[in-house]
């Protein structure tokens, strides 16, 4: 750093230091440019850590579903949903639910049958057949008679226009579930019902 001598300062006195330019317009720099900045580095996150990266996505593809179809709830279930779409779509005409045909069923097989013995049949609730019943009722699909045999129980009847309805409702009943299970042989599907019975009797 060069030194000079202060004008008013007597003779001799220490020199002053002169700075030195520096910064932008420093010796050998062009002026109205500024220095070229250091590559900018990644910057870690503010915990310290690089953010995780993202999981590749599986191959589209089949997956191992070979525990699943070792379980008997999950193939019941599967086979269960087949039947059932194709119930819905052929049982359209007549406005029945898997559970209106069943319980219309056990009343034209078994006139007379009581509410509570339909709730033992089906494994529904009494609430919810006490339901169910009234609205087969209301579309005049039911009647109550007295018991027979209990005075304090009312008999389930079908109605002359359900008795009709259900006898083409039964035949579609039959002709889609050998649609859904045409890849069984006739003993084939009677071993399955058998099978399945032996679960839930």
């Amino acid at each position: 750093m060069p030194r000079r001598q202060d004008p008013g300062a007597p003779p001799g006195a220490p020199l002053e230091r002169q700075p030195t330019e520096t910064g932008p317009m420093a010796k050998g720099a062009s002026p109205g440019r500024p220095r070229a900045q250091a590559a900018r580095q990644p910057q870690p996150s503010s915990t310290g850590h690089n953010p995780p990266k993202r999981p590749r996505q599986a191959a589209l593809g089949a997956i191992d579903a070979s525990y699943l179809e070792g379980l008997i709830g999950y193939n019941a279930r599967r086979a269960a949903l087949t039947v059932i779409a194709l119930f819905l779509e052929r049982m359209k005409p007549y406005g029945l639910r898997p559970v209106d045909f069943s319980t219309l069923s056990l009343i034209a097989h078994n006139p007379g049958v009581t509410a509570r013995q339909l709730c033992h049949a089906l494994g529904v609730l009494p609430p919810n057949m006490v339901g169910l019943i009234s609205g087969l009722e209301q579309r005049a699909l039911i009647e109550r008679r007295p018991h027979p045999h209990d005075r304090r129980a009312q008999g389930l009847h079908l109605s002359p226009q359900a008795a009709v309805m259900m006898q083409d409702a039964e035949r579609t009943a039959a002709e889609l579930e050998q649609d859904a299970a045409h890849r069984l042989s006739p003993a084939e599907q009677k071993t399955l019902m058998r099978l399945l019975q032996k679960i839930y009797h």
